[in-house]
């Protein structure tokens, strides 16, 4: 069975009109969200802790920004806008204490809610509007009269207006532009955190490093590695999201092709999909949230040392070498905001 989109027809601003909503936080997602409810036509107020490197950011940007508390004391829609491993402090300290019945808590991932690192009155709503992009995306989207996809879903609706005001927020940020689609937060967390894992972040980088190690271990160059297996990617990618696997296959020539076809699955063979499984039970279980949570706790000192071992990757310095002589690739500018609470 199809999901039901939703549209613009389908959702109606006026329920947010007339409330206050605060976002927690200014980062990635959070400016974005801010900005694009701003400029249409909804109140705003920003919520950070008092010594937030992010509070002169957000005034520039001509919001009210109150400390997390007061913020939510005076909103009537929460939005949590900071990293999943960093609400269940925020949430204890300073919003907890300042939720009453009525208010509407918002999240943009299911993760705090699914894995239950926090646990809502029953007598707030809670809901979740998850555009399926970076919050840079979701900003200049909307500035371009265009949307990027989003996904609504209802936990709590004890006023028996969550989804309303759900598809309303989706609306404000430019989401029904694109299309709204319905899930709940154990579908969202779950398959969110698949995809990062195995395909986008996770086993994309990785195939991306293999090859080219690959290549560069049987005596080609470095430059010719890089191009073969990270340049060319997304010509790639753009096609197939353009137009789909058997569209981008329409694109390429004969060899590349059948290559494609009869050697791809030989790689990608059923030994991976056996992991992909694996890692999906680890997400299902709570195993990979468990660890997270720990690996947070104890300072992230495992997640330090391997992004700094990705970073000295022969990869990136070939990459960055390259890329400097293509001075239409440059480095995206995010608005000079924090993907955290700061």
């Amino acid at each position: 069975m199809s999901a039901t989109i939703y549209t613009d027809q389908d959702a109606d601003l006026s329920h947010l009109k007339e409330k206050t909503c605060a976002v927690i936080g200014f980062g990635s997602q959070g400016h974005a969200h801010a900005l694009n409810l701003k400029e249409s036509g909804v109140h705003v107020v920003i919520g950070l802790y008092p010594g937030s490197k992010s509070r002169e950011s957000a005034q520039q940007k001509g919001f009210e920004v109150l400390d997390t508390a007061e913020a939510v004391k005076q909103a009537d829609v929460i939005f949590l806008a900071v990293p999943d491993v960093k609400i269940p402090a925020i949430y204890e300290a300073d919003v907890e204490p300042s939720l009453s019945a009525g208010k509407t808590l918002l999240f943009s991932h299911g993760f705090a809610i699914h894995y239950k690192t926090v646990t809502p009155p029953e007598n707030v709503n809670v809901i979740m509007v998850a555009p399926k992009g970076p919050g840079h995306i979701v900003r200049r989207q909307y500035t371009e009269g265009k949307g990027v996809p989003s996904l609504i879903a209802v936990y709590q609706d004890p006023s028996g207006n969550s989804k309303d005001i759900a598809l309303a927020w989706a609306k404000g940020i430019g989401g029904t532009r694109g299309g709204v689609f319905e899930t709940d937060f154990r579908e969202e967390t779950e398959t969110d955190l698949f995809g990062e894992q195995t395909v986008l972040c996770g086993g994309a980088s990785a195939l991306v490093q293999a090859g080219f190690e690959v290549l560069v271990e049987a005596g080609y160059q470095p430059e010719m590695a890089y191009f073969e297996c990270l340049h060319e990617l997304k010509l790639i990618v753009d096609l197939m999201n353009e137009s789909g696997i058997a569209g981008m296959r329409f694109s390429i020539s004969e060899t590349a092709k059948y290559g494609d076809i009869s050697v791809g699955p030989k790689i990608i063979d059923a030994s991976v999909k056996e992991r992909m499984k694996e890692a999906l039970t680890a997400i299902q279980d709570g195993t990979f949230a468990k660890e997270w949570v720990a690996e947070y706790e104890a300072g992230l000192p495992n997640y330090k040392r391997l992004l700094e071992e990705g970073e000295k990757h022969q990869i990136e310095e070939t990459g960055q070498r390259l890329r400097a002589l293509m001075p239409w690739i440059k480095k995206r500018d995010l608005g000079g905001v924090q993907a955290d609470y700061s």
